[in-house]
């Protein structure tokens, strides 16, 4: 079927369900396939389960489901599936469109293989796509070393292709209604676990000489209690917990602040970078964040090397040098990161499924006029 395109997903996640809904948008004949509409662990952090427009939702929670469903599949469509490795039923999916010679894509973050576990995944993942270069067209390669890390592991340089994971767009006014407070407001946006570093955050301010600051956090996690303790001996007075909030009091968050923090130690996109950009306020992260590519896109905020408080001190640093953007400067930012939403990132992902020239179309966050390509 000529324009059909199929997501093949764990579960209805705000970070495909968007794209999924603004390609429907487009005219083409989209069925979102997941698992389960929302996973336990993601609705106990918040997460709702996000509007398909008019994409068609099918669940297949069950490998005999999966089957059965692409029995179904029309021939000539085409399939983007979650992952190559640990993507539970999507496997499943995988192997059979495999059997009946549809075309696959694969949509595969950036991957953390850092330590000794780091060897077996470069060896896995050279293997898997050895075993499947005959049938996959190519990956969206999702964060900014993603691409060159695939092809290292030996798919073709011109099959891994920049992307990102694109939200739903944003109301256009939404910047209007910044509310200063009277200190610089840094935000923080995560589950306190080790991997998201927010003690390496606390500890960056701590070190800074101008004080004249608030970290505002938003989350929860295991390490709640030891994370309140450090901030309350480092930063008394400065840091306001907020606990978890749903996701539409998180955005108007992300609203009120004058620069997001995200310290990863790994993350493999970063949605609350995305969020942030899209409402016009700055963001610092890791570069072993997926989204550092579009931070230095952005030109704000900045990228420090992943574990480096002094790298990150001296951008948060820098971030209070430069003051608090005008509103102006904040629509700007907020307009420049349209190219972070689902509208564009549906435009990019329609050319990159159905070409119309030999080129390689342009990553919506690519300054104009330039080619971001695999390296």
């Amino acid at each position: 079927m000529a324009g059909a395109v199929w997501f093949w997903q764990r579960m209805v996640s705000p970070h495909m369900a968007g794209l999924a809904a603004a390609l429907a948008a487009r005219g083409r004949n989209v069925t979102y396939v997941a698992q389960a509409e929302m996973s336990a662990a993601r609705k106990a952090q918040g997460w709702h389960v996000p509007p398909l427009g008019d994409a068609r939702l099918l669940l297949a929670p069950t490998a005999d489901a999966v089957r059965r469903l692409v029995d179904r599949v029309p021939d000539g469509s085409l399939h983007i599936c979650q992952g190559l490795r640990g993507n539970g039923m999507i496997s499943i999916a995988q192997r059979q469109l495999a059997a009946r010679g549809l075309v696959q894509w694969a949509a595969v973050e950036a991957v953390d293989d850092g330590g000794w576990r780091g060897w077996f995944k470069r060896l896995a993942y050279r293997r898997l796509i050895e075993n499947r270069r005959a049938y996959l067209q190519g990956v969206l390669a999702i964060g900014h070393t993603t691409s060159p890390w695939l092809a290292a592991r030996g798919l073709a340089a011109e099959k891994a292709v920049p992307f990102a994971y694109f939200l739903p767009d944003r109301v256009p006014d939404t910047v209007a209604d910044f509310d200063a407070g009277p200190k610089f407001r840094f935000l923080f946006v995560g589950r306190f676990v080790e991997l998201k570093r927010l003690d390496l955050l606390v500890a960056a301010l701590a070190a800074l000489p101008d004080r004249a600051f608030e970290l505002v956090v938003v989350g929860s996690g295991p390490l709640e209690e030891k994370l309140r303790k450090t901030a309350a001996e480092k930063l008394p007075g400065q840091v306001r917990w907020l606990g978890r909030r749903p996701m539409a009091e998180v955005q108007a968050h992300m609203a009120r602040a004058d620069c997001l923090v995200l310290p990863s130690r790994y993350d493999g996109w970063g949605a609350v970078v995305s969020e942030a950009l899209m409402a016009g306020t700055p963001a610092i992260c890791s570069d072993a964040c997926g989204a550092a590519g579009v931070v230095l896109a952005s030109n704000h905020g900045g990228v420090f090397p992943s574990g480096d408080a002094p790298g990150l001190g001296r951008l948060l640093a820098e971030a209070m040098a430069k003051g608090r953007q005008t509103q102006d400067e904040r629509r700007r930012l907020a307009a420049w990161a349209r190219c972070l939403g689902a509208t564009d990132g549906a435009a990019y992902l329609d050319a990159l499924l159905f070409p119309r020239t030999n080129v390689m179309p342009r990553a919506p966050w690519a300054p104009a006029g330039k080619c971001i390509e695999p390296a």
